[in-house]
């Protein structure tokens, strides 16, 4: 299906919708659908996004399949999310990524760690990287601090500009027009903290049938909070090193491993429950040709943890400096892979989350 031809499948789901508005309660998207008669493709983009895919308005929905309007919103805005990831990557001619991610994602992943492990090496003795190290410095006696921080620095800069850029278009493209409300920023950030919106019709998802459920709920605040404990583990342990001289590996009573710890252990079980969530959903309102892209993410952060973990439970030990090689080539594909995989559904939600709360505001409602 073009483009296009999803853009019309969407537009003509929300008309219909919005001529029976039985689902207005279920999510931010039949509200927001309500302020508007008429659906312009930035429209149609920003709703997309609203949705959390919880599936209650198909399984509510009287006009679903087999009726013959065949209203599937959740596998149509699905197929609109995935298209907007690509209309608004930065460059644009990376943009196919997004249409064969769970390969790229997997080839990206082999060339990251067989690149640390051959740079470590080509770097380092024998002895070193099976030698057993203690004390400051001893992540650095395998893989030398610069080296580190230059490959890593720099993938993760870009991708972050990367992001940014697509960010930027998304939001002129769907509407958002000029600055939002403060009111409007802390209210979208306090939604996607306590993922308000995955309740769906009633108490949580549809994840595999018309029974609500909570577990993709939980699964998903555990990766989310899991990547930013870890995330908040990397900040203060450069932290640590930059500001405070001390240097990396710290005890396990420390700031960053504390935090490192916790984060990586709720990111492991999150994302092996949500893996497990999409492999026992219905089908009928999945969008399939999507999968590859939700598997190679969900695979890449389960593994940084799961390795991440590893090295911290082994780090004194002689499997410490193939540890680490590994657990650094996927950080490297992580970072490598950010602005063109699923990861960026989390700034367009936000985005689209702060769009919903500026129009609510200047609507009145």
């Amino acid at each position: 299906m073009s483009a296009t031809d999803t853009a019309a499948e969407v537009r003509r789901n929300m008309e219909i919708c919005n001529a029976c508005r039985y689902c207005e309660g279920f999510c931010p998207v039949f509200p927001a659908m309500e302020l508007r008669r008429e659906f312009s493709d930035g429209d149609l983009g920003y709703l997309a996004n609203l949705c959390h895919n919880c599936r209650g308005c198909y399984y509510a929905c009287q006009y679903a399949p087999p009726h013959e309007f065949g209203v599937n919103l959740p596998q149509a805005f699905t197929e609109l999310r995935a298209e907007t990831y690509e209309q608004h990557a930065w460059p644009s001619p990376l943009a196919s990524l997004f249409r064969a991610n769970g390969l790229v994602v997997s080839i990206a992943t082999a060339l990251s760690i067989g690149f640390v492990l051959i740079a470590a090496m080509a770097l380092q003795d024998w002895a070193v990287l099976t030698g057993i190290h203690r004390g400051d410095g001893a992540f650095y006696a395998v893989v030398p601090h610069g080296a580190m921080v230059a490959v890593g620095g720099a993938t993760f800069v870009y991708a972050l500009f990367a992001m940014l850029m697509g960010a930027i278009s998304y939001w002129r493209t769907s509407g958002g027009g000029g600055w939002p409300a403060l009111s409007s920023i802390a209210g979208a950030f306090t939604d996607a903290a306590t993922t308000r919106y995955l309740g769906g019709g009633g108490d949580g998802c549809n994840d595999a049938d018309d029974r609500f459920a909570m577990n993709r709920r939980r699964y998903h605040l555990a990766t989310m909070w899991g990547f930013l404990l870890c995330f908040a583990a990397t900040c203060a342990g450069t932290f640590y090193d930059y500001i405070l001289g001390w240097i990396a590996p710290y005890s396990w009573f420390s700031l960053p491993v504390a935090l490192g710890t916790a984060g990586g252990v709720a990111l492991a079980i999150g994302t092996f429950g949500l893996f497990v969530v999409k492999i026992r959903a219905d089908q009928e309102p999945t969008a399939m040709s999507r999968l590859g892209m939700d598997y190679g993410f969900l695979a890449l952060l389960f593994w940084t943890s799961a390795t991440g973990l590893a090295l911290l439970f082994f780090r004194h030990t002689g499997a410490m400096g193939f540890l680490l090689a590994i657990h650094l080539g996927f950080v490297l594909a992580l970072f490598v892979t950010l602005p063109y995989g699923k990861f960026v559904h989390a700034i367009y939600r936000l985005l689209a989350l702060i769009r919903h709360r500026e129009d609510a505001r200047r609507a009145g409602v």
